[in-house]
């Protein structure tokens, strides 16, 4: 499972324990509607606030949508601005670097000389930002050690100790080389999925003495004092959509470059290269190559361009927030409440929405302030919902529909705890994380066609009828039947902390019926065929779908259709059961075997695919064996083959054993295989 899964599974789980829950809501609500009058419509917009900044902060899907809207708003809106005079960026480029016999270090000899000639030119102060970690050339790193203790211009040089960046003998050796008073940490504060934010407050060196971070260490030698905390980055705009913010010249020219093009600038010296100390910036939501991934070298220009300006903050605050908030939740508590036709109330509702986005849009562009739109529109979605369900009439609903529709596809206890409570099953259309299994009796088609109908009818149903109790036996929901085939839920409607564990034992289970069951029609002369099965484990969206007329509770979403491409594959591996590494990753008690990384049909990322074993097959040492086979194929080792071929010879009807030796003949390689077909 990804690290997205487990914060919105982990977020999930805190939501539901916390007594403010939607059905809490709605349940004290009822409870005190006449004690509250005419405030229950505020009373619902302050717990719907509450109740939605809970959310947004625990559960990482809606955490990172929060956060997309507001890139958005940053790539987008982002208005014109001329480029800062103040700060010069010397890039070194390919161009730079072709004129060396090596890549990396960069020669200290032209840096020596950068340095020289820069300072020549009267900059205001010069900013390194180069690793100097190890000795290369003796001649020339005495050049550069000389300029930098020689040059009277400020500088700065980028400084690191941190084990992940250096090692003890580098970090000794920045120590040695770089003069203690021009070091600051180059380090570039990033969230979670990598895109750099914040400016970077500094820390400690492994002296214990604080080093500023590298643009409020040149901030700070030019005379712009800074406080060491994190603040986010106000990113400099663009003189038009095609200039880039700073002015940029490539590091070999600096030298020849008139005296204007620095004297009393800030002068930076860094890498633009395509494939090095490149950064996800809030402009790669519009995958936009030049700005969506800087420089570093460039990131810094912007945080320190920031500091020079003293520009204050883009975000509102918290309070500001919380106050817009609840005067959106009011809005929908107060729709929600009054006695008018709910087309015309949802209407109105999606209308102030609009202008509220349009709004907060234009407060950006305009005044260069961000105030938050998700948990405002979501308050109002949920002070509306609130209001309308005081009636009852959505939970008479859920109750009849429970009756009526889940009785036949989940087990007794499960219908008897959604009746007790039947604010547990959401109806409404929740996104959450399931388990889900999809069968498919092989060549159905085929042998259908020579069966009588009657035959058939029976028969059929006695097979659905035991893989509907497998699914019951583990708590599991049957969605549906397709024909012959069976789509089952787990973690639905009711939590199932170990979904994914109970999913993958069902589906064991319906192997071994469905074996009995296929030995058993053969022996009447039917050419019943084997049962596949497919198991994948993602979020998904489960609810109500359909049309007025009818409706049907069931899951829609790439995980649900992953499921179906998995189930796809054992006919091209001979198996009888695939399994996503998603779902397998939370099955610690079950013993699995790998059988390859599959692109399934309409992806482009490889999915890893496992055989979840029964207990009796295969023996704990020839699976040893199958295990070491398997990681040679999947190094790309001549010698799989080998491994292999013996592997068939010892059980020759093994389909993974089959299967990679008939790959390994052909000529193929590793363990990537594509799904040509559904």
């Amino acid at each position: 499972m990804d690290g997205g899964s487990r914060l919105y599974r982990a977020g999930r789980s805190r939501i539901a324990s916390h007594p403010l829950t939607f059905a809490g809501l709605r349940a004290w609500l009822k409870r005190n509607r006449e004690r509250l009058g005419i405030l229950t419509p505020f009373a619902v917009a302050a717990i719907s606030v509450l109740m939605t900044f809970l959310v947004v902060r625990n559960i990482d899907l809606l955490a990172r949508l929060d956060t997309l809207v507001g890139d958005y708003q940053t790539a987008i809106l982002s208005p014109l601005e001329p480029q800062d005079p103040k700060i010069v960026i010397a890039a070194v480029n390919e161009d730079t670097l072709a004129q060396f016999p090596y890549r990396s270090p960069i020669d200290r000899g032209f840096l020596a000389n950068l340095i020289t000639s820069l300072a020549a030119k009267h900059p205001k102060a010069i900013g390194l930002d180069v690793l100097l970690d190890q000795p290369t050339e003796a001649a020339k790193d005495d050049a550069l050690s000389k300029a930098l203790r020689d040059t009277q211009i400020p500088i700065v040089v980028s400084y690191a100790t941190s084990s992940s960046i250096v090692t003890d003998q580098q970090a000794s050796f920045l120590d040695h080389y770089v003069p203690k008073a021009d070091r600051a940490f180059a380090t570039l504060a990033s969230d979670n999925h990598d895109i750099v934010r914040w400016i970077y407050p500094g820390g400690r060196g492994r002296d214990g003495h604080y080093i500023a971070s590298f643009p409020r260490a040149l901030a700070a030698k030019v005379g712009v004092a800074s406080s060491p905390e994190r603040v986010a980055i106000v990113w400099h705009g663009q003189p038009s959509p095609n200039a880039p913010a700073f002015n940029e010249y490539p590091a070999q020219l600096a030298p020849v470059l008139p005296e204007a093009f620095f004297k009393d600038k800030i002068v930076l010296i860094g890498s633009d290269l395509s494939l090095t100390d490149r950064h996800k910036t809030p402009f790669d939501v519009l995958s936009s190559k030049d700005r969506g991934e800087m420089p570093g070298i460039v990131i810094q220009a912007h945080a320190l361009s920031q500091l020079l300006d003293r520009l204050p903050q883009q975000d509102v605050g918290l309070i500001v927030n919380i106050l817009i908030a609840l005067f959106c939740a009011g809005i929908g508590a107060s729709l929600g409440w009054v006695n008018w036709p709910l087309g015309l109330r949802i209407g109105l509702a999606v209308s102030f929405v609009v202008l509220f986005w349009v709004g907060g849009g234009a407060l950006f562009y305009f005044a260069g302030k961000m105030i938050g739109l998700i948990v405002p529109t979501l308050s109002l979605a949920l002070s509306l919902w609130a209001t309308e369900s005081l009636t009852g009439l959505e939970a008479r609903r859920q109750r009849a529909f429970i009756e009526g529709a889940f009785s036949s596809y989940v087990s007794p206890k499960v219908v008897e705890q959604l009746v007790k409570d039947p604010n547990k099953l959401s109806l409404e259309g929740e996104r959450r994380v399931m388990t889900f299994i999809f069968t498919d009796i092989a060549n159905f088609t085929t042998m259908s066609e020579g069966v009588d109908g009657h035959e058939l009818q029976l028969m059929l149903n006695a097979y659905l009828e035991g893989m509907t109790n497998c699914v019951q036996k583990y708590d599991g929901t049957v969605d549906k039947f397709i024909g012959d085939a069976v789509m089952a839920i787990f973690n639905a409607p009711l939590d199932q902390p170990d979904h994914a564990q109970q999913a993958v034992e069902c589906a064991l289970e319906m192997d071994r019926f469905a074996e009995r069951f296929h030995l058993e029609q053969k022996a009447r002369g039917i050419p019943f065929g084997i049962t596949r099965i497919g198991v994948h484990t993602g979020p998904a969206v489960i609810g109500n779908f359909g049309s007025p007329a009818k409706l049907t509770y069931t899951a829609q979403g790439d995980t649900v259709n992953t499921a179906s491409r998995l189930e796809g594959l054992n006919k091209a591996f001979g198996t009888h059961i695939s399994v996503s590494d998603a779902t397998k990753q939370l099955c610690p008690g079950i013993r699995f075997r790998p059988i390859a990384a599959v692109i399934l049909k309409g992806k482009t990322r490889p999915v890893e695919v496992w055989e979840p074993l029964q207990p009796d097959y295969p023996h704990p040492e020839f699976l040893g064996r199958y295990d070491a086979a398997f990681e040679k194929l999947k190094a790309e080792d001549p010698a799989a083959l080998q491994a292999f071929e013996m592997l068939h010879e010892e059980v020759p009807d093994d389909p993974c054993v089959a299967l990679h030796m008939e790959r390994l003949r052909a000529g193929e390689r590793g363990i990537a295989v594509t799904q040509t077909e559904k």
